[in-house]
């Protein structure tokens, strides 16, 4: 059984094949450009991004994604109805607080990331920002890898009745994501297995709607 045979079998079952994509080799070189820098070390480069989703009621909500690059944990999940670049420097400020600054911070060239706030707070702190060529997603592989999983074993998944319930849900999947989720790049553990996260507070319905494994991290009232 070859590539041509499963071909051939999709095509008679009316399936798309997809079309072969030419090889690309690595482009990493360092030369200080954002799509060939490697993250080196936990904390080297953090990369952040937005995803959006749904209410039960067709409003929108936004999702800040914030994430470590060498270690992939997800540092943060930012959830509400409208996030601007105050709310990305409030986010920033209490990681840095908390962890420290990276070395170098990715992301795309969405407003929030480049308004002259952001870029001159960094520059004070002297955190290099890295931001990706202009519709080029593959450059911040990363992040979009994250935000895909996020959406894939999540967002895709589940009925938010109100933004606070999507807040607990986001939350506790993160937790999950950070300590319990194995990741293959880790050697299938999870990125950060010995953080210790207090217990999450949650009320209403939302423990009906969480995985197992998931609902053990939440203290339900």
């Amino acid at each position: 059984m070859n590539h041509k045979r499963v071909e051939r079998i999709w095509r008679r079952e009316g399936l798309k094949v997809p079309q072969r994509q030419p090889k690309r080799g690595r482009l990493w070189l360092n030369d200080g450009s954002c799509i060939r820098l490697r993250p080196e070390y936990p904390g080297h480069i953090w990369a952040y991004d937005f995803v959006e989703a749904r209410t039960h009621d067709g409003r929108k909500f936004r999702i800040l994604t914030i994430i470590d690059e060498a270690s992939r944990e997800c540092l943060a999940l930012v959830v509400a109805r409208q996030l601007r670049h105050e709310d990305v420097l409030a986010a920033l400020a209490e990681l840095f607080i908390d962890r420290g600054p990276p070395a170098r911070i990715r992301s795309d060239n969405g407003s929030e990331f480049i308004a002259t706030a952001v870029q001159k707070w960094l520059g004070q702190i002297g955190v290099n920002t890295l931001y990706i060529t202009q519709g080029s997603l593959w450059e911040n592989g990363y992040n979009e890898s994250f935000n895909g999983s996020l959406r894939d074993e999540l967002l895709n998944g589940e009925i938010f009745y109100s933004l606070a319930e999507a807040r607990v849900l986001i939350e506790a999947w993160r937790r999950h994501y950070n300590t319990i989720r194995p990741h293959s790049s880790l050697g299938y553990r999870p990125p950060a297995p010995e953080a210790a996260t207090p217990p999450l507070p949650a009320s209403g319905s939302a423990s009906l709607h969480l995985r197992p494994a998931m609902a053990a991290e939440t203290t339900m009232h």
